[in-house]
């Protein structure tokens, strides 16, 4: 059992004014006078006993502890811990859709779109500390990562893990959309958005549309919106493998089907932005964290640990020692 003193009080601190009370105890026992001892004409060969003065000395104070003890009990010593009791339906559930197709390693963002993606990303969800978040990973097909959860520890482990090489290639929105829209369709937050990131095109001819998805988040009042990722014009994209199984960048012109992200956004009531660098992707999501306001209410919870008790038995002892000390005495002297 340890104690904080920065998080210690008395429950009744008004009672520690009987210490007061010890003031005139003192001086009663400063003036009590000697009682008449035996008169000896010397007391050279004399020699005390210094248990006796001890358990003596020990009598004169019994009292003063029991009464410390018994007025600290009374007042109530504790320490507390606060901790935050959050509404969560009070936050916004948000579920990050993110492509992760090989072009995704391009160049024209430092030092390629995933990384700085997954950077500023990870400093947004740290400024949403109320709201769930989910993740999901698309590229030819979707696959969640993290169901909407508070904690954002995990959340944030799989966004950096997220890798180019681990689904199947190509590029398919909808896959990406429609499992996102798939964990929030049941959600009871009183607002639901997905942020759904890519930086091409449809590849795959038989994934569900881009449309489709969009009405199925429109039906479920969730609000989507949609970045495009890539600089204007050519950017050193992945287009090859040398035959150390390295990727060979070479110069690619940049495709984004900005007519299916701006569809997107506006059926179901969202906003498409496009990001072309690392600072207007940072200014995007920085957007997004003002349109999108959590009013968390929250509760403080006090969690309380006692001490009063530890007090009354140390009076307690103190009064059986004191009395048995007594009764010894009694019994030596008669």
């Amino acid at each position: 059992m340890t104690l904080d003193f920065l998080n210690f009080e008395f429950y009744s601190p008004w009672f520690l004014l009987l210490f007061l009370l010890f003031i005139p105890l003192i001086i009663l026992d400063i003036r009590k006078k000697k009682r008449p001892g035996i008169r000896v004409p010397s007391t050279q060969n004399m020699e005390e006993n210094k248990a006796i003065l001890l358990v003596l000395f020990f009598l004169k104070i019994s009292k003063y502890i029991i009464l410390s003890a018994l007025i600290i009990a009374i007042a109530r010593p504790r320490t507390f811990t606060i901790s935050q009791d959050q509404d969560d339906n009070k936050g916004i559930d948000i579920m990050l859709s993110v492509d992760v197709s090989l072009s995704m390693l391009a160049k024209d963002l430092e030092p390629d779109r995933l990384t700085a993606l997954k950077a500023i990303a990870k400093s947004f969800v740290d400024k949403r500390p109320g709201d769930r978040i989910g993740l999901v990973a698309y590229s030819g097909e979707a696959f969640t990562k993290v169901p909407v959860t508070s904690d954002h520890a995990v959340l944030l482990e799989e966004l950096n893990g997220l890798n180019s090489l681990e689904l199947q290639p190509g590029t398919a929105i909808g896959e990406g959309l429609s499992v996102a829209v798939s964990h929030l369709r049941h959600s009871k937050a009183k607002s639901k958005i997905i942020i759904l990131m890519t930086d091409g095109v449809n590849t795959i001819e038989n994934a569900m549309p881009a449309q489709v998805g969009a009405q199925l988040a429109k039906n479920n009042d969730i609000k989507v919106y949609t970045i495009g990722i890539g600089t204007n014009g050519y950017a050193l994209m992945p287009t090859a493998s040398n035959i150390f199984g390295e990727l060979v960048f070479t110069e690619a012109e940049v495709k984004i089907d900005e007519p299916i992200l701006r569809e997107i956004a506006q059926t179901t009531g969202g906003k498409y932005f496009r990001a072309t660098s690392n600072q207007s992707l940072e200014e995007v999501y920085n957007e997004i964290n003002q349109l999108e306001k959590t009013e968390l209410k929250s509760t403080k919870l006090y969690n309380y640990q006692e001490y009063f008790r530890i007090f009354l038995w140390i009076a307690l002892g103190v009064l059986l020692l004191d009395a048995l000390l007594r009764w010894v005495f009694y019994k030596f002297l008669s």
